[in-house]
Formats: C-alpha cells, sequence, structure tokens
C-alpha cells in the first residue's frame, strides 16, 4: 500500500517531558529537538513527500517567558546550522511558514537564508517548518492578498494564496502529549485529515510509533464527504 504523502505533527508534551525526567522544563526543548531529525530520516526511508511539524506558534511566542523563547530561537538556530550539509546531502527542502514579525534577526536571517539554499525543485522530502505560527492569520493573511491582488473571491484563489500553497494537504495529523486539538494549527487544510492523538510526550515518540500510525492509516476508509 502506498505511504501517505504528508505527514504533519504536533510536537506536544517537550517542557512537561523535562520536568518529568530531568526537573527542566527547557532541557525538554532540547530533546524535542534531537527527535525531529530521528522522525525526519525515518519519513526520508518511507518516500513521504511532505512532513509538516509545529515547531511553535504565534501564541506561545506571545505568552511564554522570555527565557523561554530565546532558549527556543537558540536551539532551533544551532539546528538547522548544525544540519546544513544532512539537508543538502539528503535534498532536503526547508520551507518556513508563520509570521515573519517579532522574530529575530539571527533567527530570521537564516530562515530566509536556509529556505533559498535548499529550493530544490526535486527534494526528496519538503520540511515545512510552522515557527511562529498562527492559522488564523494565514487565513486572514491569504484573504488581505486575494484583496490586494484583485481576485475573485473563491476556494481555488484563496487556497492558492495560503502559506502552504505549493503543497498537498496532509493526510496524517500526529499530535502528541494527550491533548485532543489543534491549537491553531492548520485549520483549513486539515479538513479531511485523520487525526492521531497520542499521549506519549514528544520526546518519547519514536519510529515505532509512527509506524503503528501509518499501519492504522491504512486501514481507514477515506471517503472524503461521499
Amino acid at each position: 500500500m502506498k505511504n501517505p504523502n504528508h505527514i504533519a505533527i504536533i510536537m506536544d508534551g517537550n517542557r512537561r517531558w523535562g520536568e518529568k525526567n530531568l526537573n527542566n522544563k527547557l532541557a525538554g526543548h532540547q530533546h524535542g529537538i534531537k527527535n525531529i531529525k530521528k522522525i525526519l530520516n525515518t519519513c526520508l526511508k518511507k518516500k513521504i513527500s511532505i512532513l509538516t511539524i509545529y515547531a511553535l506558534s504565534y501564541d506561545n511566542l506571545k505568552n511564554r517567558s522570555q527565557t523561554e523563547i530565546k532558549a527556543l530561537f537558540d536551539l532551533i538556530y544551532k539546528f538547522i546550522k548544525k544540519n546544513q550539509d544532512y539537508f543538502l546531502l539528503k535534498k532536503i527542502k526547508l520551507n518556513f511558514i508563520g509570521e515573519k514579525t517579532n522574530l529575530k534577526k539571527p533567527i530570521k536571517k537564516i530562515i530566509i537564508e536556509t529556505a533559498k539554499k535548499n529550493d530544490y525543485k526535486k527534494p526528496n522530502i519538503t520540511v515545512n517548518i510552522a515557527f511562529n505560527y498562527s492559522s488564523k492569520k494565514e487565513i486572514i493573511s491569504s484573504f488581505k492578498k486575494i484583496q490586494k491582488k484583485k481576485l475573485q473571491f473563491s476556494q481555488k484563489n484563496f487556497e492558492r494564496n495560503l502559506y502552504t500553497a505549493r503543497y498537498s494537504n496532509p493526510e496524517i495529523l500526529i499530535r502528541t502529549g494527550g491533548e485532543s486539538r489543534l491549537s491553531d494549527f492548520m485549520l483549513w487544510q486539515c479538513a479531511y485529515t485523520e487525526f492521531f492523538f497520542l499521549k506519549k510526550l514528544w520526546p518519547d515518540f519514536s519510529t515505532a510509533d509512527l509506524d503503528k500510525v501509518i499501519k492504522k492509516f491504512y486501514s481507514i476508509k477515506r471517503n472524503f464527504g461521499s
């Protein structure tokens, strides 16, 4: 059976994992970042075309402490910097979706530079990193673009102006950490997505867990409203 084309993941539970295992919330983020590469390698092996990961929400940036936000920025920056050769070797295209406002110059610069450097026409996988992301703001942004371009308001034009316009919608959405909500993530794109809410915290999410989700996905009859 053919593997899904697009998997989206809400990587929830890093802070709880850090507090539980190391008595340090920020350390949970460090272990969560490390887990991304392991799951990415599995997606490459399975020839999954698109992986979208929810790294930081717009509300996170507004509501969390400056100490935690700085630590998250540093972790993302180091992760991208450290793995640039790996992205090139594996032909991984990084695409950042979200608001560019409120971002520090170093992280904004590396996001722009990495996106340009890894802009393959035929990548082995595209990784959408939702960073400072809000689906509500994405929807409003799309309407503003349509208005500015003086286009007709239609579903096709709306979708063409989303951050994810060039990519198919996810067939699978996984949320770790025990919560059963989307938290302002890909609200439009997930209209017919199959949801998998797992109790495991993100740093504990394994390749075996991903295999189980995909196997269960195979057993679902997808009707798309028919």
